[in-house]
């Protein structure tokens, strides 16, 4: 279970990002986090593996604080939480296989992975990674010779090296049309139903959350608005939605928003 107690992150010029943010989330939950940009969705996500250092506040991952976590320690805890970026963050001029080898560093030695040498065990979890993602047959092209659906897919193979028990997701499918964009997500969901990982992803459409959130957060200023389960989002009401979203938006069917701002 992930506990979020009290969170809050003031950047050195002075942004509140996050305000006492509280929250918990159980194992195998889908959970979606959601608001307009620059609401505190990635820092949020990043300060939960420690990529960013908060300000206040306790992070508890299956009872151990992250937040008061030496280096030895974050790196056992960062074993298990996978992590999906937005621009795919691979080696371009890296074959698919190296990229997706990438997410064993964290159980093998500095000098093995210098010399990319990696167990034959390891090889084969990756093609097994990459059979789940659909990429197997790409194993040995470049990175930047694939489509950037492809690219995510190595992204999220990436992130199963670590046999996760928590996925990251930061805003994955922002960059992708919509065709691609519930291919992806239908990629971890499939991770989270088949072997339990749990996930929090922060999604920009609400046709997507409605689709793949089993919980939804509503962020704003850096202060958690709105909780509620897919039903509720379903069912939300034009005062919920603008009390996220801002009054001058507007909803336009489920899945994109008007007013000179962008779900």
């Amino acid at each position: 279970m992930l506990e979020v107690k009290n969170l809050t992150k003031i950047y050195s010029d002075g942004t509140v990002a996050l305000k006492n943010v509280s929250f918990t989330v159980q194992d195998g939950e889908f959970l979606v986090v959601i608001g307009l940009s620059g609401s505190g969705k990635s820092t949020l996500l990043r300060c939960i593996n420690r990529l960013i250092d908060p300000t206040e506040g306790d992070i508890l991952w299956n009872g151990v604080n992250t937040t008061t976590a030496g280096t030895k320690e974050l790196r056992v805890i960062r074993r298990k939480i996978g992590m999906v970026f937005q621009h795919f963050n691979l080696v371009k001029r890296s074959s698919v296989m190296t990229n997706v080898l990438c997410g064993r560093l964290g159980y093998v030695s500095p000098a093995a992975t210098l010399i990319g040498r990696f167990s034959r065990q390891d090889t084969e979890r990756a093609y097994r990674a990459m059979d789940m993602v659909g990429i197997r047959d790409q194993a040995k092209k470049r990175a930047d010779e694939l489509s950037g659906g492809q690219q995510q897919r190595v992204g999220i193979a990436r992130a199963l090296m670590q046999e996760p028990e928590m996925i990251l997701a930061d805003e994955p499918v922002a960059s992708l049309d919509p065709v691609l964009a519930h291919t992806i997500l239908g990629y971890i969901e499939k991770i989270n139903q088949q072997t339990g990982v749990t996930v929090l992803c922060s999604l920009h459409y609400l046709d997507l959350v409605q689709r793949y959130a089993t919980r939804v957060i509503g962020l704003k200023a850096g202060e958690i608005v709105y909780e509620g389960t897919k039903n509720d989002i379903l069912n939300m009401t034009d005062t919920q939605f603008k009390e996220i979203y801002g009054e001058e938006a507007q909803r336009v069917g489920t899945g994109s928003i008007t007013g000179g701002t962008q779900l």
